[in-house]
């Protein structure tokens, strides 16, 4: 009973691996290793069948030594109990098993650090797009220096045309603790750590929604700290620029909910430009209504969400660093309606 349940494992884990590869009817997970869409994940995914191929070679000569092995020196009826003869100090198996694994690992690092040296060493060309990434607990800020922008939680990168590449550089800073930046569809991870940049590119060849984690634990909302990064073509990209730039709208009907949130904590930790907000712990809220998330992912954009994540974040995202305001109904409303009209 227990072979066959074992056969039954491999066959299952074989089976869904070739329809990963093979069926393409198939819905892509927006994680999907298997689905490269970008210089470095493609990269990636060619060490990784490498890798797939080497350790799949060595785990069907070892089951197959193990299956003849089970099968020929069973025990058989007529058996009479008493050991066979043992032999030792057989100097080419002890060679064979000392060497092949040698070589096995040589090829594995040599193959592995290639595709890093390929990964980082590649310099930014002149048209580069540079973002600044800065993992917070438990959030994205996303800055465009040399376009002026800043965002949370969800990038924006313009596709990257092999006629005219555009790839995206990104450099990867840390507020608090350790994070990782992790979109398995456009690259590896890399680690976000204090007082220590470092840096990674993308150049994603296909336009769409790709999403991510934080890879490195990060504390109670570690989980919960997810990425989307949009790809967008040229003229998508450029259009949302010049949305992003502007600063906030004032709208003289929603006064009310503007002074709560200019007289409240919201204002120490939150930015709105235009106004007297200029907090640094929390995400830039300016065009916050252009996103079509809160909470780093957590919960989609609505009127209805919003209002939950300000009355208590931890109905969203327990253990978020944001206070519960603790507003009365009205002041919660006027604070909603403010929030609704930064797009």
């Amino acid at each position: 009973m227990s072979w066959r349940v074992l056969g039954s494992g491999i066959l299952a884990c074989f089976c869904g691996t070739g329809l990963a590869f093979a069926d393409p009817s198939l819905p892509l997970s927006p994680t999907n290793i298997f689905a490269p869409a970008s210089t470095p994940a493609k990269s990636i995914f060619g060490l990784s069948l490498f890798v797939l191929a080497v350790t799949g070679a060595i785990f069907l000569v070892v089951f197959a030594l193990l299956l003849y092995s089970v099968m020929k020196f069973r025990r058989r009826r007529n058996d009479d109990g008493r050991e066979p003869p043992q032999v030792y100090g057989s100097n080419q198996v002890e060679v064979a098993w000392t060497i092949i694994p040698i070589l096995i690992v040589v090829a594995l690092f040599m193959a592995t650090a290639r595709v890093i040296a390929v990964v980082q060493k590649t310099s930014p060309p002149g048209n580069v797009i540079a973002v600044t990434a800065i993992g917070h607990q438990f959030w994205w800020e996303y800055r465009y220096p040399d376009l002026g922008v800043v965002t949370a939680n969800e990038l924006h990168v313009p596709v990257s045309d092999p006629v005219h590449p555009t790839p995206t550089f990104i450099k990867l800073l840390s507020a608090d603790t350790d994070h990782s930046f992790w979109v398995p569809r456009l690259g590896g991870k890399t680690d976000l750590i204090p007082n220590h940049p470092n840096s990674m590119w993308i150049d994603p060849q296909e336009t769409g929604v790709y999403l991510g984690q934080c890879a490195q634990y990060c504390g109670t909302q570690h989980a919960k700290m997810l990425l989307r990064v949009y790809v967008q073509s040229r003229d998508e990209f450029d259009r949302w620029i010049r949305h992003q730039r502007p600063p906030a709208v004032v709208n003289d009907a929603v006064s009310q909910g503007q002074r709560i949130f200019e007289t409240t904590a919201c204002i120490n930790c939150h930015t709105v430009s235009g106004t007297v907000a200029n907090g640094r712990f929390g995400p830039d809220l300016t065009h916050l209504m252009s996103r079509d998330t809160i909470a780093a992912g957590a919960a989609l954009n609505t009127p209805e969400n919003l209002r939950r994540w300000i009355l208590n974040p931890n109905q969203i995202k327990p253990g978020s660093l944001m206070p519960a305001m603790e507003l009365n109904e009205q002041e919660l409303d006027a604070l909603t309606a403010y929030l609704e009209t930064l797009r």
